[in-house]
């Protein structure tokens, strides 16, 4: 990794604290959204493609189930905040939180689990794979066994 990037990233984060407490102080308490409907139709189809892709990349032995994983994660944690902190009304609220609780955090620590995980699920894949008498996916299987060695040193 190029060795800009640390200490690149260590100051944008360092610079938005100062940012987050001028929109504490100068935002307005509330607002009226042109878009609210577009805003969360849109947010929600790309959380939907996180986890489609999350999936199809798991299923079908790609290298970085992690990368999906992580977006998807980071969508659901996003959207049980906005979705407690958006509520109009009391019943929105419990609606929010039952849902980030029984389903959108719990999600989000799954796809964390996999994103962390991700050696281990490739290697449970290329241990379970269906052994095939043909020599080509023999073959097949033994290069992918030992590309995911080589990667593990």
């Amino acid at each position: 990794m190029a060795p800009w990037v640390g200490p690149a990233f260590l100051l944008l984060g360092a610079v938005t604290v100062p940012w987050a407490i001028v929109l504490a102080v100068t935002l307005p308490r509330t607002a009226q959204a042109g878009h609210y409907r577009l805003a969360w139709v849109g947010f929600d189809l790309g959380l939907a493609a996180a986890l489609l892709g999350t999936g199809w990349i798991a299923v079908h032995g790609s290298d970085r189930v992690e990368l999906p994983a992580m977006a998807a994660a980071t969508m659901l944690i996003v959207d049980a905040w906005f979705d407690a902190t958006t509520s109009s009304d009391t019943a929105g609220l419990v609606t929010a939180l039952v849902m980030a609780v029984v389903v959108e955090l719990p999600l989000a620590v799954l796809c964390l689990w996999i994103a962390w995980h991700d050696d281990e699920i490739r290697e449970q894949r290329l241990r379970f794979l269906p052994r095939a008498a043909s020599g080509r996916t023999e073959g097949l299987v033994s290069r992918a066994r030992r590309a995911f060695r080589r990667r593990s040193q």
